[in-house]
């Protein structure tokens, strides 16, 4: 195992070593929101014209997207880059216009990439291979296959059409259904939603919770009528009329929600922290980690309008994004109780929340997490094996957790399985911890949060 200083790990480290913070302080300016980024150059990809993307995510992960609506014949330009946000130029002859790419279009570590261009593509004339890295092949697709089948397009994967490389064979025009989704998921909602664009008639997405609406308010903000219908028992419709161009824009992406839970878990657990975070998009149906976090005690301070940045066009009819700055502050955290749905709404903070349950008082239960085994990694055995060795109490029962809090984490080894939000959490649960601890694989980070490790070494001064 190779020695490495206590701040950020070059992108070939093996391991990066995380000392003990005494304070945490500081205000920080996040990635812009990943989910927001891969969406907005999509949406581009399909208008005529020139759309301007500003504080875009600049993650492994958002160039793989930036990379595909290339070489469907786009022009990409990469502008303004910061480190952390970068400004994308996209000029496209629009949906019409766009062309087969002569080689596979690999995704990466993207299964947002993935998923939603398999719908943008189902409704194009052309044939496409969507493939990426090891983690990407083990990731299931069947969900997004199965309806977009029935919408006309021709779909294949190996493995009895369950597992990636995924070959899309377009069809114009395809047809509108009617669904209801089994399992929550705003990748296959968005799926669903992008191929209805070219559907010959009125489609309609049914969830039996509001999974993450960013996709229908962008369409809205770009020209395309999105309806919501909300029943008394909490499901709700998404319905969009098919043949309806999408519009050019220029906006900006607010910082990461994502991003932004990492620090607010620290800030919540260190005792002697106050932590500012600049313009993070806090989206009703995004930001069930602030709402969470709030619940077991968090002394989360919320500034509408956000001190930097700019929301994408928000109005009250649910076009944009709001945004505000985040002060998260030392607070004394209680244990809490979660269920699948608040599972599916905070999907990709369930690892740092089991962070924040090992310093609660009381004992966490978080029930319903398997959708997080078919992530870049088993993420329920993985945080579950990090956190353990850092003297964690964590029983894993089916898809159930639970989390007995009061522990005071030692630093040890902890390996992140190549996951960018398991090498964070461990990264952020070492500043925690008494003594000096190992994130393996460090550098999947940058997936979503290029500057991480920077970041941390910034806050700990």
């Amino acid at each position: 195992m190779s020695s490495l200083p206590a701040h950020a790990p070059s992108p070939s480290a093996d391991v990066a070593r995380i000392a003990g913070s005494a304070r945490l302080r500081g205000a920080l300016s996040l990635p812009g929101d990943k989910s927001i980024s891969h969406r907005a150059l999509m949406l581009a990809a399909l208008a005529a014209g020139e759309s301007r993307i500003e504080g875009a995510g600049d993650g492994a992960d958002v160039r793989s997207t930036a990379a595909i609506v290339a070489a469907l014949g786009a022009s990409v330009e990469r502008l303004d880059y910061d480190g952390r946000t970068v400004t994308y130029r996209v000029v496209s002859p629009g949906v019409d216009g766009l062309t087969e790419p002569e080689g596979v279009l690999d995704c990466g570590n993207s299964g947002t990439s993935l998923r939603l261009l398999a719908g943008l593509l189902a409704g194009l004339p052309m044939t496409c291979i969507l493939d990426g890295d090891a983690s990407l092949r083990r990731r299931p697709v069947a969900r997004i296959i199965e309806p977009l089948r029935l919408m006309g397009a021709v779909l294949h994967a190996r493995r009895n059409d369950s597992l990636p490389p995924l070959t899309v064979v377009g069809h114009t025009p395809l047809r509108s259904i009617d669904i209801a989704t089994p399992v929550p998921s705003a990748q296959v909602k968005s799926a669903i939603l992008l191929a209805a664009l070219r559907a010959d008639g009125r489609t309609t997405v049914r969830e039996a919770v509001a999974t993450r609406d960013h996709t229908e308010r962008m369409l809205r903000a770009r020209g395309v009528a999105v309806e919501r219908e909300d029943a008394p028992d909490g499901r709700v419709a998404w319905t969009v009329q098919g043949g309806i161009s999408v519009q050019t824009v220029e906006e900006r992406v607010p910082g990461d929600v994502s991003a932004a839970a990492f620090w607010l878990v620290a800030g919540a657990v260190h005792p002697d922290a106050e932590l500012t975070l600049h313009a993070v998009g806090v989206n009703p149906t995004r930001r069930a980690i602030i709402d969470i976090l709030r619940s077991m005690g968090a002394d989360i301070e919320e500034r509408p309008g956000g001190g930097v940045g700019a929301p994408l066009n928000a109005t009250a009819d649910g076009v944009g994004e709001p945004v505000a700055d985040l002060v998260i502050r030392s607070s004394a955290l209680q244990a809490v109780e979660l269920g699948p749905l608040d599972v599916a709404a905070a999907i990709d903070e369930i690892p740092v929340l089991c962070l924040a349950a090992t310093a609660a008082r009381g004992t966490t239960v978080i029930r319903g997490t398997g959708e997080l085994r078919h992530k870049e990694s088993d993420r329920i055995t993985g945080v579950a094996d990090g956190l353990r060795a850092m003297g964690a109490r964590i029983s894993i029962d089916g898809d159930d957790l639970r989390i007995e809090g009061g522990t005071a984490l030692q630093g040890a080894i902890a390996d992140s399985l190549d996951d960018h939000r398991l090498a964070m959490t461990f990264a952020v649960a070492g500043l925690l911890a008494s003594g000096d601890t190992i994130v393996e694989r460090p550098g999947s980070a940058a997936i979503s949060y290029p500057g991480f490790f920077d970041d941390l070494e910034r806050v700990r001064a």
